[in-house]
């Protein structure tokens, strides 16, 4: 684990937020492919760049917000848009013909859950649980479509709760779950963890005083740091950065755990 920031708070960390896909997950690598052409095809050709720079700033956000962006950008272009829901269950259509392919894969038992976890992810979570500290999945994807690849991958049982993106709604999970933390379970900046490989949890970490870890994954491979991810989530606040789970004794000490601490 790299350490960008000071070590600022002594206290142990006693809740964290991971986000999902990218983090924990893989089964949606390559999600980007999905969504750039959808985009293009009703933007044209010409707007290739434009929607690559779009898609890699808002990793993280929910599919709904990237779909009114594309109405907008169909409006601004003198075309007529389709409403952003029609837009995000197009998405989820294609994308999920993937999904379900490599579901299919391990529910026929022909490769293994772990296949498309991060490394280390689920040791990791089990070393704190076993500590007493609270985890909280939030993602922006669908609440069912998390709960369902959580529960596909062995990790549902092994957190807390789990907080997708409402069906139908556009609130943010990640940050309703944050100010949870703070304003339900009277949790000070420094007990909060955020891990993830978007900026967007990062960035909230950040605002609201939570520590923060950029998890700056090669979904390709499982491990290692991409260094394009990494560059981001340092500029999105980032106090650490880490490309997968494996240096589990430097990030429990960097979040000051040992002991005993109680769940919320």
């Amino acid at each position: 684990m790299e350490q960008i920031k000071p070590k600022g708070s002594m206290l142990p960390v006693r809740a964290v937020l991971l986000d999902f896909d990218g983090t924990i997950s893989t089964l949606r690598h390559g999600w980007e492919r999905v969504m750039q052409p959808l985009m293009t095809e009703f933007l044209g050709a010409d707007s290739g760049p434009m929607v690559q720079r779009y898609i890699d700033e808002s990793t993280g956000i929910q599919t709904i917000h990237q779909m009114k962006w594309l109405a907008a950008q169909v409006k601004a272009r003198g075309g007529q848009a389709l409403d952003p829901w029609d837009y995000k269950a197009e998405y989820n259509c294609r994308l999920m013909l993937e999904v379900e392919e490599k579901r299919r894969g391990i529910l026929n038992g022909q490769v293994h859950p772990d296949r498309y976890l991060i490394g280390g992810a689920k040791e990791f979570l089990a070393a704190l649980r076993a500590l007493g500290v609270a985890l909280h999945v939030a993602s922006g994807t669908d609440h069912p479509d998390v709960v369902r690849e959580a529960e596909l991958l062995g990790v549902a049982g092994l957190v807390d709760s789990i907080a997708g993106a409402p069906v139908g709604e556009e609130s943010c999970s990640k940050e309703q779950v944050l100010r949870r933390l703070a304003q339900e379970k009277g949790l000070r900046g420094g007990e909060v963890c955020v891990i993830g490989d978007g900026k967007v949890e990062i960035a909230l970490g950040a605002e609201l005083g939570a520590r923060t870890i950029g998890l700056a994954t090669d979904e390709e491979h499982r491990q290692g740091v991409n260094p394009h991810k990494r560059d981001k989530l340092i500029r999105a606040g980032a106090e650490a950065i880490a490309g997968d789970f494996f240096d589990l004794p430097a990030m429990m000490a960097w979040m000051n755990l040992g002991g005993e601490h109680s769940g919320l």
